[in-house]
């Protein structure tokens, strides 16, 4: 069972940037981000898939990119332009083998992190 560990989360004002990390203990397929912020479902943000392809929410196209080390195991997502709207706590997640489900889907993924709170003022 893989596990994922994120890290980076942390309070920014509107238009600044952060650098979220996701350690993965073994190997996945494909990677994702997703976050919940409070009273709200829970919302893909942007996934890679093993081959370096990669898919962005409408919301987060050109602010938001997804990386991975594959030496490292590692998953970023590189935050900026941010706004107070981009608050929420994000979650790391991965697929153990392709899918068919769409690619910011929950159900696309076997294994979610715990989460690491990212907070934006005005």
């Amino acid at each position: 069972h893989v596990q994922l560990v994120e890290s980076g989360g942390g309070s920014v004002q509107a238009g600044g940037s952060l650098r979220l990390s996701c350690a993965a203990s073994g190997y996945t397929y494909s990677m994702g981000w997703f976050r919940q912020a409070p009273g709200k479902g829970r919302e893909g943000v942007a996934m890679i898939y093993g081959g370096g392809g990669s898919y962005y929410a409408d919301s987060v196209k050109g602010r938001f990119t997804i990386s991975q080390d594959s030496a490292k195991n590692t998953l970023y997502l590189r935050m900026s332009s941010l706004t107070p709207e981009d608050t929420a706590m994000y979650y790391c997640a991965a697929g153990y083998a392709a899918s068919a489900w769409g690619p910011l889907t929950t159900d696309r993924y076997n294994v979610w992190g715990q989460g690491t709170q990212v907070t934006v003022s005005s």
